[in-house]
């Protein structure tokens, strides 16, 4: 069944545009309900068995160690990346010549600690080009391919990495198989990383290419340790929620942007964490029985993930991860004692747990996909003390000219957007108060595909 409403009937209560908004605005539980037919045709596309299957492969190299044998054909990361990638050229096939596969190799230095010696690694892209030449956004999502035992630095051990992240890499893989045959204005890249369990330099490494390529990197979902739906130590089975992290106050921000945040009270409104926001909405809509939980931190407790240079480079990202860890199964060698197993085997995953986290991950990144660019200076005037909200922005500059924009609005001390307002001119003027609650603005196409929220900056 599709749930696509044409944007004219479901958002008639409230098309006004420069006079105050005083009809009753739309709820995102309302939106909730409103699906584009083809995304959710592609989760439905969706496989556990798929899934599961790609996970076996990368456990039979033996282990992924990123300091492992690149001349096998059979084991080590070597002949895991080329397995990859010619899986990506498989799927690449349906694509009509628009995705292309690379090696992306680069030379890690010896660094004293996790890189005994200079080595050369390599992450596994896939690139879906976007079918609009004027629109120049970039959405990459992606997981890392190396594995690890207890010992870090132990490259001969097996290490099937199961969980840790051949699920994230599994996901990746199969996001790319069902996306590749579509047509998005931007551009999609699938990524499998190397490096990460020495010190995330396969995600350092594409971030800092993309800052000084200048790509107009719009979101990275980073997707490690997706897989498993049960904690051995507190005994608890959740197959329906997993958590996204992001970061609440930018890591590289600057003293001005600083002082804004603190005039604004927007210490929860960083563009990853609009983008947490965006993937919790969105997810929840395309994908039965998930829940997705924000964590208002950038990882778990004391501990980072590939998301993080792209962080460090100025760009949003955020990282999913499952929500009961178990600690039995994740950085631990093979072995039985006292009658437990440990290890990172593919018996302690649940692969219908992991196909819904990939469809959370496919809806975020088509809906942003076939989305207008995010509108252009969005303001709130300060020029007059009114109990009102007076916004104004400009087009995004580029790609699709947008059907109208939402206006979405929060109470301040509330973690989600609560209401939203339909406008197809560039301003509006609000019944509510810019001291009682946050606002954002949005631009959406003419089936209701938004970009991510931009908060005003104050203007007189």
């Amino acid at each position: 069944m599709t749930y696509k409403i044409k944007l004219s009937r479901m958002l008639a209560p409230v098309l006004l545009s420069g006079f105050f908004l005083t009809s009753s605005p739309q709820t995102l539980a309302q939106e909730a309900v409103r699906q584009d037919g083809e995304i959710k045709q592609m989760v439905n596309q969706l496989s556990a068995q798929n899934l599961e299957q790609l996970v076996q492969k990368m456990v039979s190299f033996g282990t992924r160690h990123s300091l492992s044998t690149t001349t096998s054909k059979k084991e080590g990361i070597g002949a895991a990346r080329e397995w990859v990638k010619s899986e990506f050229e498989k799927y690449a096939k349906t694509s009509g010549g628009r995705m292309t596969v690379e090696m992306d190799r680069y030379t890690v230095k010896a660094d004293g600690r996790r890189i005994p010696q200079d080595v050369e690694m390599a992450n596994v892209m896939a690139t879906l080009k976007g079918t609009d030449p004027n629109d120049d956004r970039v959405i990459i999502v992606g997981g890392h391919l190396d594995s690890r035992v207890t010992d870090v630095m132990d490259a001969k051990s097996k290490a099937p990495g199961a969980n840790d992240d051949a699920s994230g890499v599994a996901m990746v893989m199969e996001m790319a198989r069902v996306m590749a045959s579509k047509q998005f204005p931007a551009t999609l890249v699938f990524v499998a990383f190397q490096g990460e369990e020495q010190g995330l330099y396969g995600s350092k490494h594409l971030a800092d290419r993309a800052k000084k390529e200048n790509w107009n990197l719009v979101a990275m979902l980073n997707n490690d340790i997706v897989g498993n739906s049960y904690s051995a130590e507190t005994g608890l089975h959740n197959n329906t929620t997993v958590r996204v992290f992001s970061e609440g106050i930018p890591v590289n921000e600057t003293e001005e942007q600083a002082r804004l945040r603190r005039t604004l009270g927007a210490e929860n409104d960083s563009p990853s964490r609009n983008l947490a926001r965006y993937m919790e909405n969105v997810g929840e809509r395309y994908v039965d029985q998930i829940d997705v939980v924000m964590v208002h931190r950038a990882d778990r407790f004391l501990r980072g993930g590939d998301h993080t240079p792209f962080n460090q480079n100025g760009f949003a990202a955020v990282r999913m991860s499952e929500t009961n860890e178990d600690f039995d199964h994740q950085h631990q060698d093979i072995r039985k004692e006292d009658g437990k197993q440990y290890g990172d085997l593919i018996e302690y995953m649940d692969f219908e747990y992991l196909r819904k986290n990939t469809g959370v991950n496919l809806a975020t990144m088509a809906s942003l996909a076939w989305a207008p660019a995010a509108p252009d200076k969005v303001s709130v005037l300060t020029a007059d003390l009114t109990n009102t909200t007076q916004l104004q922005w400009e087009a995004p500059a580029k790609g699709e000219k947008p059907a109208g924009y939402y206006v979405l609005m929060r109470e301040t001390n509330s973690p989600a957007w609560e209401k939203k307002f339909f406008v197809k001119d560039t301003k509006a003027d609000i019944n509510y108060s810019k001291d009682n609650y946050f606002f954002a603005v949005q631009a959406v196409d003419a089936e209701g595909h938004a970009s991510l929220p931009v908060l005003p900056v104050p203007v007189r």
